[in-house]
């Protein structure tokens, strides 16, 4: 077996973005260094084809000895899920390396992109091939302090063009403008509050599970809830759940990911394709593969826990939908976009639990399937918002018809990423999305309408926001202000690497037995209704981008619809609050125990003791005699007592 390849998966990327980073001092060394990093990143890409196309790998473990004291190795899992999402991860992160070669080349903080690009790309590839719970935390956590390397990449605040918002912006205390150093910050800080009960729930796993087993494939999940109980069951995977939502911008927590656009646009569109964003979605489908909820529903607490997903994914999509329709920055739109596709993956997942399987759950098929067509189509979509915002010199929507036919192949990978992705017949995502209206026509036999309905919504908007990306830099955004069209051949060929990759995916999906039932469902007279409604929506948003009578609205989901006070005003309040109710309870059990109430104390006890050490023997008599006198009269009263 040829155990030597995960190894090399994980810890070339890493190993191979260490010389740039050592010659820090040295820019003339810095400068020829990156081909270095991405030639790492290309070493794993074929390490994980290697692992997809040879079946002695599929369906296996592979372990590792690592803490023996508490029966914790490292365990890695080759399946359906694992092996395909290898491949897309190491492919997106090599094009969007290659791509970054050309974007990164003139950046005055070289050593520390590489470093944490190849770092986030490593710590991914182990979250997606981690069966241990305990090691995929550490992939987690990996991904979590890159993130917060690549977001604030450009510390300095220096340039307008990597802030998010308008500057000098306010509703009242609410500032609507971010810098890179604060959107670094805001990512770390709110995946911390998820990643804490996260750990505790492994925790509580390892504690509850048979033989203290955290292997997502071998852990009797059915056993180990109802030992938890339906309290313990809900309360487990919810402190499960946050680490997922935090990861994954899910409502309340999808602030950071907007301001997350502070960072430069590889660094976007590596987080919300197949990495980072994606991660939350990916374990919580990965989960529930092994789970196999549809065969648990004697267990009491779970269909809680389910249909708590289901509303939180499919209310962020259609959120996530509204306040991309008022967005003006090209990467917070696309961003927007992003936790909308995202709630749909989380949905989707959670209707597997009333979906009754032959083979593979098809809720949690199509859940990933969007996910693949998702990555490459909204990672073509950031690359090309890359070039447009160094063409234009902008971060704000503009363009023309004219300024199209200077960027034609920009204009047409947009064209195709957007058309293949929302649902438009009979083109890729039209029969991933054709299966999701199946699954949650599903639903509808259980008594739930309410999920199909925001479904739709969401749906509509959603094509609605890509065709207006589309229209207001190519046909109704204006003239630019500043054009610089020429160079940047790693760029252009990018993105058009990155597209082509969703015409493999449409004709693997016309191939392959798993997705039969997807070409099916594209087939039924309701899903082509639904593809008609797509369709007309994005032809609408093509033509009228811009509603004048709506522009209040507009402004409002542009500022999301105020959300933002959660994160900069209230939760800051609430925690200056308890801070200052903290420093006067401090204040007081200082005052207690150091500065008044004990030492006063003592010092009224010294002062008494000092008093009768008069030295004269007479007066230590009568203290003795007092003392005695004292005792004997509490006895003859305790005596007399009833």
């Amino acid at each position: 077996m040829n155990e030597w390849i995960f190894p090399v998966l994980f810890l070339v990327p890493v190993l191979s973005s260490i010389p740039i980073a050592l010659a820090y001092r040295r820019e003339d060394i810095v400068r020829k260094l990156p081909p270095v990093s991405v030639a790492g990143i290309f070493i794993s890409l074929v390490c994980s084809l290697y692992i997809l196309f040879h079946e002695e790998f599929m369906d296996k473990s592979f372990s590792y000895e690592w803490i023996p004291q508490l029966g914790i190795d490292m365990v890695l899992r080759i399946d359906y899920l694992s092996a395909s999402m290898g491949v897309i991860t190491a492919l997106i992160a090599f094009i969007i390396a290659v791509y970054g070669l050309d974007y990164m080349k003139d950046d005055y903080r070289l050593p520390w992109y590489w470093f944490f690009f190849n770092l986030f790309t490593a710590s991914m590839l182990l979250v997606v091939y981690s069966d241990n719970l305990f090691l995929l935390f550490v992939g987690w956590e990996g991904l979590g302090i890159a993130s917060w390397g690549l977001i604030g990449h450009w510390y300095r605040d220096d340039d307008d063009i990597t802030f998010v918002g308008v500057p000098e912006r306010r509703l009242g205390p609410l500032k609507l403008w971010w810098p890179p150093s604060l959107g670094g910050w805001r990512a770390i800080s709110t995946i911390r509050f998820g990643d804490v009960p996260m750990f505790l729930a492994i925790a509580a796993i390892w504690m509850l599970s048979e033989g203290h087993n955290l292997n997502i494939s071998e852990i009797d999940w059915e056993s180990l809830f109802l030992k938890a109980g339906t309290a313990g069951t809900i309360i487990i995977f919810t402190m499960f759940l946050l680490g997922l939502f935090t990861k994954s911008a899910q409502l309340p927590f999808s602030e950071w990911l907007m301001t997350a656009m502070t960072g430069p646009t590889t660094v976007s569109a590596l987080l919300h394709s197949a990495t980072m964003v994606a991660a939350g979605a990916f374990v919580f489908i990965k989960v529930s593969w092994y789970i196999k909820p549809w065969h648990l529903h004697d267990v009491p607490g779970l269909e809680f826990v389910y249909m708590f997903v289901l509303f939180v994914g499919l209310i962020s999509a259609l959120y996530g939908a509204l306040v991309a329709t008022g967005m003006l920055e090209r990467k917070v739109l696309l961003a927007a976009s992003t936790m909308s596709s995202l709630g749909l993956m989380f949905g989707t997942a959670a209707a597997s639990y009333w979906i009754h399987p032959d083979g593979i759950n098809l809720a949690l098929l199509v859940a990933f399937w969007y996910m693949a067509v998702h990555a490459f189509a909204k990672a073509t979509l950031f690359l090309v918002s890359g070039h447009l915002i160094h063409a234009t010199h902008g971060r704000f929507s503009e363009g023309d018809s004219e300024f199209a036919m200077k960027m034609k192949p920009a204009f047409a990978a947009t064209v195709i990423a957007t058309t293949f992705l929302v649902g438009i017949p009979p083109l890729t995502a039209y029969w991933v999305k054709s299966a999701m209206d199946h699954v949650f026509e599903h639903l509808i036999e259980h008594g739930m309408l309410l999920p199909f309905l925001l479904l739709i919504s969401a749906s509509l908007c959603y094509s609605a926001i890509l065709a207006r990306f589309l229209s207001l830099n190519f046909f109704r955004g204006g003239r630019p202000h500043h054009e610089h069209v020429e160079g940047c051949p790693l760029m252009k060929l990018g993105y058009l690497m990155m597209v082509s990759v969703v015409f493999i995916l449409l004709y693997v999906i016309f191939t392959h037995e798993e997705t039969h039932e997807f070409v099916a469902a594209g087939l039924a007279l309701s899903s082509m209704a639904v593809g008609i409604a797509v369709t007309i929506a994005y032809i609408g948003a093509v033509f009228k981008p811009r509603i004048e009578t709506l522009s209040k609205i507009g402004t409002f989901f542009n500022d999301r619809m105020l959300l933002p006070a959660l994160n900069d005003v209230i939760s800051p309040a609430i925690g200056f609050s308890v801070a200052k109710a903290v420093n006067i309870g401090n204040r007081g059990i200082d005052a207690f125990c150091n500065t008044k109430v004990m030492p006063a104390l003592f010092d009224m006890m010294s002062r008494a003791i000092r008093a009768i050490q008069t030295g004269y023997l007479k007066d230590y008599t009568k203290i003795v005699l007092g003392i005695v006198m004292f005792f004997l009269i509490m006895g003859a009263l305790w005596g007399v007592m009833p």
